[in-house]
């Protein structure tokens, strides 16, 4: 009997506890769901609040804002999103989302510049019909013009404009990209790059000016002022698009076979710490930068030292904000942020602490504003760092002047206008280096009656444009709206004047002689570390077609297409004249324009070119690893 009645007891108090911890459980969530109503009923500010009048001082705006918005509210002005990972497009609103972008690959259904400009335009739309009707901002790769749409204009890439040594060009080529984005709705440029490659084998070097730090200060400083300084009214300037300098920082002198992504061989790699480097090379380009207006910087995917640089408050906070007076908001390259060992929670509690203000996620936004919620609550993360994350976001934000209806955007018209691609055609020109012409070859005189042209790239848009072409790894045939190969562009300028018979491969009839060959070889497209390649040369078919080329004409011509110095020192001394054409972009005919001395050879080599493998990689002041000559030193280029 006691032990039946024993074993009730207990079995009553059991019964008694969960009874209770069902009626607490109860009780919590009632009390949750009734401040979760609470906090997303809250009042909607009246239209008379401070920060939607445009005529208040632009502090006062933010500081206003910034009173007015929730936790919830800050953590998600400080998430970047790719548009394709958006769940459903009412989470603009519900999670006041800041910020989305287009990767290479998320575009509209309609891939023209009307379609580019009806998506962005909803996505913003939506964003406004949050309750503080914070407009979101939208960013994407123009890294050579507007260059994810079809029909834009494609300007050099920024080792082209780096060839040139021109900050007045560059600007000019800035402004364009930047009205072309503007007129589609995208506000803001992840340029321009900062880098500075000490080895051609990494597959970035195109996207660098150069690997000289005062012309990337030049040239960067000019690249942002053109993005950001646009006339909107005859009587003010207007912020159409934020620039965005990147990759802060140190990033170009990776080790080879440092790479963190098991794919690439030095792309996300190691930079050594040097303080005397980073003070004399790798910080000065971005001091330029922001003194020129840079509102915010990208923050690198290598590793300084043994350490990610997203966990670097002395480079981020210190170096950057501190230092260098940044007032902007820095970002978190694409996924960078969780490339940080550790938990999802970890990793960016690391990263916003160490000055990451927002971050390029790009996908899982909901569990990233659970975790930073749970941060503040914690103590992990203070208060004061979210506050100051988002009034730096919102302080570009004012500067686009995104909560005002009073400015225009510019005209779908500009893009890939006759304007901007006569600028694009004149950058090409400038662009050209003249390596070599020991018979004379250059410029083609009007006397001559016959040329062979032949190349994998001479008939091929995608292959001169390169990469971050539409598509991210580019798009390796003849396509691009409105553009000119440079075969078009020599056919053009011969005019009737001569023959121009063409045979990629030049398999042209034997005893046939033609007066010159024109050899256009290169790179099929690549991006990022897909690019890393242990020894950059031309291929087996493009060496062949030159020596083809070379049994059916009188003197050849090798013009090669490349994002970086190739190593050719076993085959140049057989060609008769070698010029750099970078990867022009859509405008051939400004390859032609040299070619055929309507425009002068001006360009020099904004990096040194090794002679071999070994040299690799080459220091600030020009000297190879294993200390024997260059093939060319930096800013060699025939006259």
């Amino acid at each position: 009997m006691s032990t039946a009645y024993s074993r009730k007891k207990r079995l009553s108090k059991k019964v008694l506890v969960l009874l209770i911890g069902i009626f607490v459980f109860i009780i919590l969530f009632f009390v949750t769901m009734q401040l979760w109503k609470k906090e997303v009923t809250l009042e909607v500010p009246p239209a008379d609040a401070v920060y939607r009048q445009a005529s208040a001082p632009p502090q006062e705006r933010i500081e206003d804002l910034l009173s007015r918005m929730t936790l919830k509210e800050k953590i998600g002005q400080m998430a970047l999103i790719d548009k394709n990972s958006i769940i459903e497009v009412d989470d603009l609103s519900t999670y006041g989302l800041g910020a989305l972008l287009s990767g290479f690959g998320a575009k509209p259904e309609n891939n023209t510049a009307k379609g580019w400009d009806i998506m962005v335009s909803g996505f913003i739309a939506q964003s406004k019909a949050s309750r503080l009707g914070i407009p979101i901002l939208y960013g994407a790769d123009a890294i050579h013009g507007h260059s994810n749409v079809p029909g834009a204009t494609i300007f050099p890439h920024f080792i082209g404009l780096g060839a040139t040594g021109d900050e007045i060009l560059v600007e000019k080529v800035a402004r364009a990209t930047a009205q072309e984005m503007a007129a589609t709705g995208v506000n803001w440029s992840y340029s321009p790059t900062l880098d500075l490659p000490r080895d051609i084998r990494w597959g970035r070097t195109y996207e660098a000016f150069s690997d000289d730090s005062k012309l990337v200060s030049k040239l960067g400083a000019a690249y942002v002022r053109g993005t950001q300084e646009m006339e909107g009214t005859p009587d003010k300037k207007h912020i159409f698009v934020l620039s965005t300098p990147k990759h802060f920082v140190g990033v170009g002198s990776m080790l080879w076979g440092s790479s963190s992504n098991v794919n690439f061989k030095i792309d996300q790699g190691t930079t050594a710490p040097n303080q005397v480097a980073l003070t004399r090379e790798y910080l000065p380009p971005y001091k330029a930068a922001v003194d020129a207006g840079a509102m915010s910087v990208m923050v690198g995917l290598n590793t300084w030292g043994d350490h990610k640089l997203s966990t670097d408050s002395s480079l981020v906070t210190t170096g950057l904000k501190q230092d260098l007076k940044f007032n902007g908001f820095t970002v978190s390259d694409w996924y960078g942020v969780y490339e940080i060992p550790g938990s999802d929670y970890q990793s960016a509690v690391i990263a916003i602490n160490a000055g990451v203000d927002m971050v390029m996620l790009p996908f899982d936004y909901k569990p990233f504003i659970k975790n930073m919620e749970r941060a503040v609550k914690k103590g992990d993360i203070p208060q004061e760092r979210i506050d100051d994350a988002v009034r730096r976001i919102l302080r570009a934000k004012f500067a686009l002047e995104l909560f005002d209806s009073n400015t225009t955007k510019p005209s779908l018209e500009v893009v890939g206008s006759p304007e901007h691609r006569a600028l694009a055609r004149a950058a090409v020109a400038q662009s050209l280096v003249l390596l070599k012409d020991d018979k004379a070859t250059l410029p083609i005189k009007n006397t001559v009656k016959h040329i062979q042209v032949a190349g994998s790239a001479a008939d091929n848009v995608g292959r001169q444009s390169g990469a971050w072409t539409v598509e991210w790894q580019g798009i390796d045939k003849n396509w691009l709206p409105g553009s000119t190969s440079i075969l078009q562009g020599i056919k053009n300028r011969a005019g009737s004047s001569a023959i121009i018979d063409y045979e990629p491969n030049a398999h042209f009839t034997e005893g046939e002689r033609a007066d010159i060959g024109i050899a256009v070889v290169g790179e099929a497209p690549y991006a990022e570390g897909w690019g890393d390649k242990e020894y950059p040369t031309l291929d087996r078919e493009d060496l062949e077609t030159i020596k083809r080329l070379q049994t059916t004409c009188d003197k050849v011509v090798v013009v090669l297409v490349s994002g970086r110095p190739l190593l050719v020192s076993n085959e140049i001394s057989s060609w008769d004249a070698v010029v750099a054409a970078w990867l022009p972009g859509s405008e051939g005919e400004g390859v032609a324009d040299v070619l055929f001395g309507d425009k002068p050879f001006t360009g020099t080599l904004p990096l040194p070119w090794p002679h071999h493998s070994q040299q690799l990689p080459i220091t600030a002041d020009g000297m190879t690893a294993d200390q024997t000559p260059l093939l060319f030193p930096r800013y060699f280029g025939l006259k």
